[in-house]
């Protein structure tokens, strides 16, 4: 059984730690390998060498920086599938998925190829009788991801080109969830020939965390998970005196006026919701329908009923298991006490089994109507294949109900009415707005956004706000002139 190793310097060196965790097949339970809980020796050694390594790389030209992007573009096109199979193999998500989410990761790699115009700074001459000022941009220094389970192969790429581009170097610590997927990527991008140090991977979970947002030497962090986690993650890194952006947890609302097209609304909301078996964070979450509700509820309940679970390689399957048998456990807990607390099942998707995957973490996609607007079903980030459908008499009521959740992250419109749209897109609370739109990702030149509980921080991932996340400015004011007239 292969045991997985940190990448440490330009080399691939074991963990300090003895102590490792299976990484299994959700879809099986199969081991595909060992990772190890490294540790804080772990964690010293990679920042060690990334401060070494960021002496040489932030003195490269940033045009001859990105050309080391330019390369890994390429080796992540040439790479693509088989990739996507390894996301597939340990996370869970379908082949389809899998691919799409390094298509995205190789987006924000063509942004930050960028980086030579987003970096530059301004200019003002003669502020002052024979005085320039101006100000410029330059990296932080030793960089550090903590990255989710649910997006092995794309979310360090919201990060990781772009701090390269502007000069610092890196650390990223995948999940110890899915560790192959970063695993492969790291060693491909050996092929790149940064210089020692600037890129480093260290496995392993909590300890390997509190490391990174301790250490010194470590002046960045990006975060994305729970939002209890981008709590502890925020609080911690900031009183260490590190920038932090840390990405949390999402309950993103959808609604739907009666002027929608049902057909339409109905599949992109039914790929919203199930994507990813409802593991993304920005999986449409509860549906609130607004006047007649009849038609779109058949429709939901539908296509609901006919998405295929199962093996994400199999070429049929549109969703496959949750990522472990404590997910499935949490999910199918959280759709009972939905249940208790007087929502009606519409579609039941518990205990789902699937032909020659019986030990795998399967549930169906899940309907469930009218819960209590104030209850816990309604207010709980649920990670999974539940639909929560309740019914409001009006927009503004609608409206309001979002804006009382404690999360940000997206909030989506279905309309033929542009006036209605233009209204929720001027007052709805989140980061990501979607009219007409399922799944509101931002493409790469925009930030990925979040507000309330969904976010901490102040800059997010992607496009101008990593690049001023990874710089730091400077402000000089200078005066060559020999003679100078000091009159006020």
């Amino acid at each position: 059984m292969e045991k997985l190793q940190n990448y440490i310097n330009g080399e691939w060196v074991d963990s300090h730690s003895d102590q490792f965790e299976k990484v299994l097949n959700p879809a099986n339970q199969e081991v595909l390998a060992l990772v190890p809980f490294g540790n804080r020796q772990d964690v010293a050694d990679a920042a060690a060498a990334a401060q070494s390594g960021f002496q040489e790389w932030r003195s490269m030209p940033v045009s001859k920086r990105v050309q080391y992007l330019f390369k890994l573009k390429t080796l992540l096109e040439d790479n693509i599938d088989d990739i996507a199979k390894t996301i597939t193999l340990e996370s869970g998500k379908t082949f389809i998925e899998a691919r799409a989410e390094i298509v995205r990761a190789i987006e924000n790699v063509e942004n930050a190829c960028g980086t030579p115009t987003l970096i530059q700074g301004e200019f003002s001459e003669d502020i002052a009788k024979g005085i320039d000022e101006y100000m410029i941009r330059q990296p932080l220094g030793v960089c550090a991801c903590i990255a989710p389970f649910n997006f092995p192969g794309m979310i360090t790429f919201w990060f990781l080109p772009y701090a390269l581009a502007c000069g610092n170097s890196y650390i990223i610590k995948p999940s110890e969830k899915v560790p192959l997927t970063m695993t492969k990527i790291v060693g491909l991008m050996e092929q790149l020939d940064l210089p020692k140090g600037v890129l480093n991977l260290v496995q392993g979970a909590r300890e390997v965390v509190d490391s990174l947002l301790e250490h010194p030497v470590i002046k960045a962090i990006s975060f994305v998970g729970s939002s209890n986690v981008a709590r502890h993650v925020y609080a911690k890194g900031a009183a260490n005196g590190k920038r932090v952006q840390a990405q949390g947890g999402a309950k993103n609302p959808v609604i739907v006026l009666p002027d929608a097209d049902i057909e339409m609304t109905s599949q992109i909301v039914i790929d919203s919701v199930y994507g990813c078996a409802g593991q993304r964070c920005l999986a449409a979450s509860t549906i609130i329908t607004v006047g007649d509700h009849k038609d779109i509820t058949e429709s939901l309940v539908e296509s609901a009923k006919a998405r295929k679970t199962g093996f994400g390689l199999d070429s049929d399957v549109l969703m496959g298991p949750v990522i472990s048998p404590e997910s499935k456990n949490r999910v199918q807990t959280l759709i009972e006490r939905g249940i208790n607390e007087g929502g009606r099942l519409l579609v039941d998707g518990r205990n789902a089994k699937v032909d020659g995957y019986e030990q795998g973490n399967f549930i169906n996609p899940t309907i469930i109507e009218d819960i209590p607007l104030d209850g816990e079903l309604a207010s709980t980030e649920i990670f999974g294949p539940v639909l929560s459908l309740v019914h409001i008499n009006t927009i503004d009521e609608a409206i309001r109900y979002i804006n009382a959740g404690k999360y940000g992250n997206m909030a989506c419109i279905f309309t033929s009415s542009g006036s209605n749209a233009r209204k929720f897109r001027h007052e709805a609370e989140a980061g990501n707005i979607g009219i007409n739109i399922g799944v509101a990702a931002p493409v790469a030149q925009f930030p990925f956004s979040g507000w309330k509980d969904s976010f901490y921080g102040d800059l997010h991932g992607q496009g101008k706000h990593a690049i001023e996340f990874f710089t730091q400015t400077k402000v000089v004011i200078e005066r060559w002139l020999k003679e100078w007239n000091r009159k006020f």
